[in-house]
């Protein structure tokens, strides 16, 4: 079987990941009208039978770290269920596995991180920059050539946390000027029982920055549950992020969440940065994410600068001391009040 006669039968994952076989692009249509275009190694795009005024343009990446490996089994789960026919989107969607070779490894890159490359193209020096490079091309792709040009542009980036964490599931929302944090998204994450949302206040070169920044979407980088191998994952703690998931390509808008469920928002009140090879932290580098330190409480230090919780305290988020110079070491965030116009807002 060819490569993209196995994504025909809704194999994407496998055919993607098979990189003894050469990769064939190609354009087809299902029985019920959906077209379907593999237009990269495990870059999909789905095109509804027709469109409407409602219509978004949506983007679901997964694997862009390759040994997170829950996302990639919901992605699958989903063009597996299209090229059925028991799904029928009624939105564009861009699908994404990211990074063929880094989950083939069961690693999180080859040589660099490729979450740190979406700032723009980068000089292609390894295997991880010139799959940034693709993968950024195929944005810029599916949002330019819109047939649609003021439809709403969605991007969800799925990953999983290294860690144990306070919450189990939890976005990031990075930093933009643009309005990318709409009410619309705020409701997806209630359906999804999404248990924290990070508001994050400076730019930050991850995938769903790139759509963010540059294209003005409704963007999130998703952590869905811990690290584990391909069929490892308890896929049952993400089944109301699996539905809201299907639910937000099919229908179109997600009903105002009436549960009770609620988001507990954060905003990131500090970025720390490893400058040197002496940066550490106080407390263990496997440490849960969001673990609360009181005011005045010794994090760390790097380069004869302590790091200090700031008033109130703060909780830390992604720490790892063992990144690259000039990469973050941590988050430090606080609890947030918000105010919701058409925006998620944090309060001062």
């Amino acid at each position: 079987m060819t490569l993209l006669a196995a994504v025909q039968q809704g194999d994407f994952l496998s055919a993607t990941l098979d990189l003894s076989a050469p990769f064939e692009a190609g354009q087809w249509q299902l029985d019920n009208g959906v077209r379907c275009n593999l237009i990269a190694r495990g870059v999909l795009t789905v095109t509804p039978p027709s469109l409407s005024v409602d219509s978004k343009d949506i983007i679901l990446s997964s694997g862009v770290h390759g040994d997170e490996t829950g996302p990639i089994e919901l992605l699958q789960k989903m063009v597996k269920k299209i090229m059925l026919g028991e799904l029928v989107p009624k939105h564009r969607l861009l699908l994404m596995i990211g990074h063929p070779q880094a989950i083939n490894a069961h690693t999180r890159f080859i040589d660099e991180n490729m979450n740190r490359l979406f700032a723009g193209v980068n000089e292609e020096t390894n295997v991880d920059r010139t799959q940034a490079n693709r993968l950024m091309e195929a944005v810029d792709d599916f949002y330019q050539n819109s047939p649609q040009p003021n439809a709403e542009r969605w991007h969800l980036d799925l990953h999983s946390a290294i860690r144990d964490s306070a919450h189990y599931t939890f976005a990031v929302s990075p930093y933009s000027e643009k309005k990318t944090r709409g009410l619309a998204l705020f409701n997806f994450l209630h359906h999804a029982e999404i248990e924290a949302m990070m508001l994050s206040g400076s730019a930050s070169p991850t995938f769903s920055w790139y759509s963010a920044h540059y294209y003005g979407a409704q963007a999130l980088t998703m952590e869905l549950g811990r690290v584990a191998r391909f069929g490892e994952n308890d896929l049952q703690r993400l089944d109301a992020f699996h539905q809201a998931m299907l639910a937000l390509v099919s229908k179109d808008a997600l009903a105002a969440y009436d549960g009770d469920k609620e988001v507990c928002v954060y905003r990131v009140t500090r970025t720390l940065t490893k400058r040197t090879e002496g940066f550490s932290f106080t407390f263990p580098a496997n440490q849960a994410n969001f673990t609360y330190f009181p005011e005045g409480e010794l994090l760390g230090s790097d380069a004869g600068e302590t790091f200090i919780a700031a008033k109130g305290g703060e909780s830390v988020v992604f720490p790892n001391p063992n990144v690259a110079l000039g990469q973050r070491a941590c988050l430090l965030v606080q609890q947030a009040e918000i105010e919701l116009s058409d925006q998620v807002i944090a309060k001062i």
